[in-house]
């Protein structure tokens, strides 16, 4: 019955077995606890997104301190990479959002666009096969983080006054409009862009890793004797590796998308919004 979740005594669950599709369900992003510690009186739990993003981090820095240990004028294999991934950040979204005194500000860039890439890419990784970022709690730390750089910044350049100020009055507008302007500015800017920030990021890769594994659960529940079992199962299969391909660009481009809206919020950070 497909209406229902019966899985045999055996294990086996697929067409002609006699249970229902068994669906995935937002469980299938909950982790057991595999270590705990106590810091300040607070209790951490250690889970394998935990661990992914130790894995991720060590790896970033590791491929980063072997590229630039020994610059060369012929650079080596893992320079040229390196070389390659901070001049696209540089050029490509910091001086194109920010400009050139965006420069001393691109080491953060480079550093949030390869640990968003990297947390995303483990999805498709096997062993790992899980998007850290589809935790919501990652986003949210990274847009936290980049919340407090985008106020500090703004205060500190423009100062604490000017930097609200510019920010909900616009100049050129009749002054009956700043009535309502205003709070939306503040809401906008203040509130609602940190808040978007994380949900964007987190609501693709919740998606797509939903998606590929009710396709993947499909492949194997419709595998069966059967025409329709073949067809479904092959089918199944087949979407599940092109949405593989598919949400493998989405990784990168969410990547590109956090960071190039970091930029944004640095670049209205340091100049005043006209």
């Amino acid at each position: 019955m497909f209406g229902s979740v019966v899985v045999p005594a055996d294990g086996g669950c697929h067409l002609l077995s006699g249970c229902g599709f068994p669906a995935p369900s937002a469980d299938i992003f909950n982790w057991p606890v595999l270590a705990t510690f106590h810091l300040f009186g607070i209790e951490f739990h250690i889970t394998k997104p935990v661990v992914l993003m130790m894995i991720g981090t060590a790896l970033i820095m590791a491929f980063f301190l072997i590229a630039g240990a020994k610059s060369k004028l012929v650079p080596s294999r893992f320079q040229s990479l390196g070389e390659i991934g901070y001049t696209f950040v540089r050029d490509q979204i910091s001086r194109e959002v920010i400009g050139k005194d965006g420069d001393k500000y691109v080491p953060l860039l480079v550093s949030l666009f390869f640990f968003v890439w990297v947390l995303n890419l483990f999805s498709v990784i096997p062993g790992a096969q899980f998007p850290v970022t589809s935790k919501f709690a990652f986003p949210v730390a990274l847009a936290l983080m980049v919340w407090v750089t985008y106020m500090v910044l703004g205060m500190k350049k423009q100062g604490p006054i000017k930097f609200f100020t510019n920010m909900m009055f616009p100049p050129g507008l009749p002054k009956p409009i700043y009535l309502i302007l205003a709070p939306i500015e503040l809401l906008s800017n203040v509130f609602v862009r940190p808040f978007t920030l994380a949900v964007r990021l987190f609501a693709n890769m919740f998606a797509g890793h939903l998606l590929i594994t009710i396709f993947s659960i499909g492949a194997w529940y419709l595998l069966s004797p059967s025409v329709i079992g073949a067809i479904g199962s092959t089918a199944s299969f087949a979407m599940t590796v092109a949405l593989t391909g598919f949400e493998m660009f989405i990784q990168f481009l969410q990547a590109f998308i956090f960071t190039l809206l970091t930029a944004v919020y640095i670049g209205g950070s340091l100049h005043a919004e006209h």
